[in-house]
């Protein structure tokens, strides 16, 4: 399956065109997380820092987003039982058999922003991380050509969309992130909560 199968880039561009940019960042002026065991990797969203919704325990702000993307059980089941990079494997097995939802696209960044938003309320590490990038750029580093959520370094510049920095650093310097969900965004984790309770 193609990678633009899967880009995240032209929902954005559809239902958030305030988001829909490319940005350059002198690299002498970022902070850049890649992996979770490098420096800075606690600011990535497979950082380990768990969160709790409504009585459900998930292990990375990765794993909640990408659990919101599915409703049926068979789905969530298999993605809360996944971790590292399995994760995005199996979602992205489930997207290519047309189970995610079908209003993903209009509700995509705000959803990233609510795992971004209860990461930074839930875990203290990542609050004082975050508070240490003050003063700089935040870039989700990548080597390959940069997709929605990062930037490459080219010629001591970071180039791309880095969606994701862009968002830690408005959380950053404004405190919280605003985000708007549909009533049904969250309904997903009663259909967990039951088969744990099984």
């Amino acid at each position: 399956m193609s990678r633009e199968k899967h880009s995240v880039a032209p929902l954005v561009k559809e239902f958030y065109p305030e988001y829909y940019s490319l940005h350059e960042y002198p690299a002498d002026q970022c902070v850049v997380f890649t992996k979770v065991d490098l420096p800075w990797g606690i600011l990535g969203n497979f950082g380990r820092t768990s969160i709790i919704v409504n009585g459900v325990t998930f292990r990375t702000a990765e794993q909640l987003f990408q659990m919101m993307k599915f409703k049926e059980v068979e789905q969530l089941m298999d993605l809360y039982k996944s971790g590292g990079l399995f994760l995005k494997h199996k979602a992205k097995k489930w997207e290519n058999r047309d189970k995610r939802r079908a209003d993903w696209g209009s509700m995509v960044v705000d959803a990233i922003k609510m795992c971004i938003q209860l990461k930074y309320e839930q875990n203290e590490d990542f609050r004082n991380e975050l508070e240490r990038t003050k003063g700089m750029y935040i870039v989700e580093g990548q080597k390959k050509g940069p997709d929605t959520w990062g930037a490459k370094l080219t010629d001591d510049v970071y180039a791309g969309s880095n969606l994701m920095g862009r968002l830690l650093m408005e959380l950053r310097d404004n405190g919280k992130l605003e985000y708007h969900l549909p009533d049904n965004a969250l309904d997903f984790i009663e259909v967990v909560k039951l088969e744990l309770d099984k």
